[in-house]
């Protein structure tokens, strides 16, 4: 397993050299280098997880090692997505690294699998957990494109036709494609949000605890809902839209690292080192 996460780790790097290239040289042979490399270390990715997962019964997110994996495979696998229905190609230099980067810390991370456990056999914790993963990829792309747009906002107002705007897509694409990142995220979140309420009430015999995961997952909800209620109603979009995206991940990565590392609470047990 370990020769495998190593392979993809390669691939993502790779990929990342590939999208890095393309966008200093242009070339559509380097991007399509870089989405082939990517696709293909995140179906290895799969595979990987589902070999796991067959080895301890359940879906491997006992220790933060093992959810990093999940979270690294998530955001490949969106982008990919991302990719055939936008075609936005630059992405892919913040994507590809983004997906290399958490699969590397997963790998330094890594430890023994821990065998099924009561708490973790259910249907509704894996539904849970990947919807949750899903939203939080989209979130991901959705905080990139939201740096992408500032940068090319700033590019165009001091009228630097250079390196930047030659090479970004335009202000209404990013901008719709992140709204499309949000929504997604957002969709992801709740479901997963209300599959945790159920898995709660199975295993803890209650729907809501205030665990202090819990209580910052909600926080992270209504901020995402407030931006997407100020797009509809408040014409929140461009610059507003691209800031509230990136202060929404810098909450959710709290909701992700702070809370299992300052706070202490039930949670715990599925990121323990």
């Amino acid at each position: 397993m370990d020769s495998l996460l190593f392979t993809v780790i390669i691939l993502y790097i790779l990929s990342t050299a590939g999208y890095l290239a393309f966008l200093f040289r242009q070339k559509e042979r380097l991007n399509q280098a870089g989405f082939f490399l990517l696709f293909c270390g995140f179906i290895l990715h799969t595979i990987t997880i589902l070999y796991g997962a067959s080895l301890v019964g359940h879906l491997p997110v006992h220790n933060l090692g093992e959810t990093l994996s999940i979270a690294g495979w998530a955001i490949a696998g969106l982008f990919a997505l991302f990719q055939f229905k936008y075609n936005l190609k630059v992405l892919g230099v913040y994507a590809a690294p983004l997906s290399a980067l958490i699969t590397v810390a997963a790998a330094l991370l890594s430890t023994e699998p821990v065998h099924a456990d009561k708490i973790l056999e259910s249907y509704w914790l894996i539904f849970h957990i990947i919807t949750i993963f899903l939203g939080d990829a989209a979130f991901a792309l959705a905080c990139g494109l939201g740096i992408i747009y500032l940068v090319q906002e700033r590019t165009i107002k001091n009228k630097n036709h250079g390196f930047f705007f030659k090479r970004l897509p335009s202000l209404q694409l990013i901008d719709s494609t992140g709204y499309a990142c949000v929504v997604i995220g957002f969709t992801m979140l709740t479901i997963g949000l209300f599959a945790g309420f159920i898995y709660a009430k199975t295993v803890w015999g209650r729907f809501w605890s205030w665990d202090p995961k819990e209580v910052w997952s909600g926080i992270t909800w209504l901020l995402y809902a407030a931006l997407l209620h100020g797009r509809a109603s408040l014409g929140w979009r461009g610059r507003k839209a691209a800031i509230m995206a990136i202060i929404g991940f810098i909450v959710l990565m709290f909701t992700f690292f702070g809370v299992n590392f300052l706070l202490k609470g039930h949670h715990g047990v599925f990121t323990q080192l």
